[in-house]
């Protein structure tokens, strides 16, 4: 079962399990951590579950969709670490992923 590490914004830090092929906002909201909104349900459709990929595990995503870039684009908090949980599906290969939950905007 893939790990994912997540630093909330109080910089709390938390390792969590979950199955391959979730995405990591279902893993995370699915916690109990209450930071990460998640209002449209994984739906594409807002950016409420807005997190930083750490620089050491960007390279192991797949590519920045469209939609996904278009919503991001309307966050104040975007970087260039910036992702939306809903659309990174957990893998083996992601085991040990470090996303930080973005400040809400």
């Amino acid at each position: 079962m893939p790990r994912v590490n997540v630093i909330t914004r109080t910089g709390a830090r938390h390792a969590l399990n979950g199955a391959a092929g979730l995405p990591v906002m279902v893993v995370i909201r699915d916690s109990g951590l209450d930071e990460l909104r998640a209002l449209c349900g994984g739906n594409l459709s807002c950016a409420t579950c807005h997190v930083y990929v750490a620089p050491e595990c960007a390279d192991l995503l797949p590519p920045i969709g469209e939609f996904e870039n278009d919503l991001l684009d309307g966050s104040f908090h975007r970087t260039a670490a910036s992702r939306l949980s809903c659309q990174i599906a957990l893998t083996e290969a992601l085991d040990g992923l470090t996303v930080q939950i973005a400040p809400e905007d």
